[in-house]
């Protein structure tokens, strides 16, 4: 192969491909955009790991070194250009820092007859996965030689490598989908378009005021919308999110859909004679804001169709080409992944939250001598819902057993395991034993069962015979009494292991009631604060001054208005309990 030859098509489809295997599939995907926007160009494209070895040659970079490509792939900077003095230092660096670098490689390259002083300008970016890896450098080059031929190509190759890096870091930053959608319309609005929306198939949509969808249709609802200031103030402002339009066959973005392609159409001059309807009126208003070209790309998972992006240009913008699809669809590719991510975490924290809502519907009925309340409050969205659970008991001769815990970690896991907890007390409390041995059978129980999540547990049995209520603690934070004065006070209680860590030895401790005054239970999400000492909240709680006569979840809502302060990080779970007549 001499060295004005084509680069095999192999090299650039299997060979390369188990070299980019180990890297990253972010390092696979940058690696197929540049295959699709700069292999047939005038820019000279290399790849390489960061071991500075070659995993990637574009055909030009292969005539200028004088090299083919299938000897450069797998070799060293080094060994690729010996006659370049030091060539790989300014690669090192940028590997090293991040920071883009400019550099003039010359010397004798290729062999034999052929070898010729050769000089180009080359810069350097380093690449890196979704997860901030180094995963090696993308290098782009033209030759001095001839400047003004490769400028504006080098330029263009540059500014796509520099979007697609921004586009990593600046979409998909939270787990929420229409954050995710807003994030991919301003991104595109600020580098590739003047206009933005983002419109979700709708899937089993519930038919609201009457209204159905038309036999054949597609129904999207727009998640996202962005334009430049001017062009919004042409369209007389932006159509809001969350409107639902229905798309026949003809339509550009059910087509894109169908056949999962970018979609690039030119605004027609005028309307069609004879049509009427919705699309002729939103054609005419376009036309005047002087709208003038389209780009509609899917967004598409591996395994479903999730919608559309769709762009417009106006003004003095140039038309929409063929090369600014194939970056939008990289970028759409980008931004798909993360919106799925968001609807399966939205869909898990949704499944979570109703599970454990459903448990907490309210604790089973005490007896009619005792009074109580609960409240089960989730975390903030940004966080995924906990295993708080908690329990009333009615026990023979008049006794009620108060039950309160919290499950380690978060998500649906939590939430089962947390009815797994609350199910073996209610099992255990019938059984008449101590509540000691009631958290040590418990303990064994998880233990034994191989379950692998532990749980923090208060009981607090309440005997009106004697007036006294006795506490078994496993890990939890101590009650609080509500005195008839409405002084709030820390019940003292010495606190065994948690349940599930095979260590049980708890001790049952017997303290006087509550005559007058109201005992409550909760979970850490009530005082907990970052950076804050325990000792510090519980203090805070014990400064409240509330009225224990007042109604319960009166009480309840008071203590969650001056203790749960700002963005709660964890779920909280109260429940209240009052001997009935004090």
């Amino acid at each position: 192969m001499g060295p004005d030859s084509p680069v095999p098509r192999t090299l650039l489809s299997e060979d390369v491909e188990t070299l980019l295997a180990g890297a990253t599939a972010e390092l696979g995907r940058e690696y197929r955009v540049l295959r699709e926007i700069v292999e047939g160009g005038a820019a000279a494209v290399a790849v390489l790991d960061t071991g500075l070895r070659y995993v990637y040659v574009n055909p030009h970079m292969a005539r200028i070194v004088g090299v083919p490509a299938e000897d450069q792939l797998g070799r060293t900077l080094s060994e690729v250009l010996p006659g370049v003095e030091r060539p790989e230092e300014v690669p090192r660096a940028v590997l090293r820092d991040g920071r883009p670098r400019d550099v003039l490689v010359a010397g004798d390259m290729g062999a034999g007859p052929a070898r010729k002083p050769r000089e180009w300008h080359s810069t350097y970016h380093r690449l890196q996965n979704e997860q901030g890896e180094i995963v090696g450098l993308v290098a782009i080059g033209v030759e001095v030689t001839e400047p003004r031929r490769y400028l504006t190509e080098l330029e263009r190759a540059h500014g796509r490598m520099a979007m697609l890096h921004a586009a990593t870091l600046r979409i998909g930053t939270t787990l929420d989908l229409e954050t995710t959608c807003q994030e991919l319309v301003d991104f595109v609005v600020l580098d590739l378009a003047d206009g933005a929306s983002v419109e979700l198939v709708v899937e089993n949509e519930p038919v609201r005021s009457g209204r159905s969808p038309s036999a054949g249709v597609m129904r999207m609802r727009r998640a996202a919308v962005s334009a430049r200031p001017e062009l919004a103030v042409r369209l007389g402002g932006l159509a809001g999110p969350d409107d639902v339009n229905d798309h026949g066959p003809t339509s550009p973005m059910r087509r894109c859909l169908e056949r999962g392609r970018p979609f690039v159409t030119h605004m027609p001059t005028r309307v069609r004679p004879g049509e009427r309807g919705p699309y002729a009126d939103r054609l005419e208003r376009y036309r005047a804001a002087g709208i003038h070209s389209t780009l509609v790309v899917p967004l598409r998972t591996d395994s479903r169709s999730v919608g559309v992006l769709a762009m417009v240009r106006a003004g003095s913008s140039p038309a929409f080409t063929a090369e600014d699809a194939v970056v939008a669809q990289e970028l759409a590719g980008r931004a798909s992944h993360a919106m799925e991510r968001a609807q399966r975490y939205a869909r898990e924290h949704t499944m979570a939250l109703e599970l454990q809502r459903a448990l907490l519907s309210e604790p089973t009925l005490p007896h009619p001598d005792l009074e109580t309340a609960s409240r089960y409050l989730p975390a903030d969205d940004s966080a995924v819902v906990g295993g708080d659970w908690y329990d009333s008991l009615a026990l023979p001769h008049g006794r009620n057993l108060l039950v309160i815990g919290d499950v380690m970690g978060h998500g649906v896991e939590a939430a089962v395991a947390m009815s797994h907890y609350r199910s073996m007390l209610r099992a255990l409390s019938s059984s008449g034993m101590p509540l000691h041995e009631m958290l040590a059978a418990a303990d064994r129980m998880v233990t034994a069962s191989g379950f692998d999540r532990v749980a923090t547990c208060l009981l607090a049995l309440g005997d009106p015979a004697t007036d006294t209520i006795s506490y078994a603690n496993a890990g939890h934070l101590p009650p609080l009494r509500i005195l008839p004065d409405g002084r709030v006070e820390l019940v003292p209680l010495s606190a065994g292991p948690p349940l599930g860590t095979g260590l049980g030895v708890y001790e049952t401790v017997t303290r006087p009631g509550v005559p007058g005054g109201v005992l409550l239970l909760y979970t850490d999400g009530l005082v907990e604060r970052r950076g804050e000492d325990i000792d510090t909240s519980l203090h805070r709680l014990t400064e409240l001054r509330l009225q224990p006569g007042g109604d319960l979840d009166e009480i309840l809502d008071g203590i969650l208005a001056h203790a749960a302060t700002g963005s709660a990080r964890d779920d909280i779970a109260l429940l209240a309990a009052r001997t009935r007549g004090m």
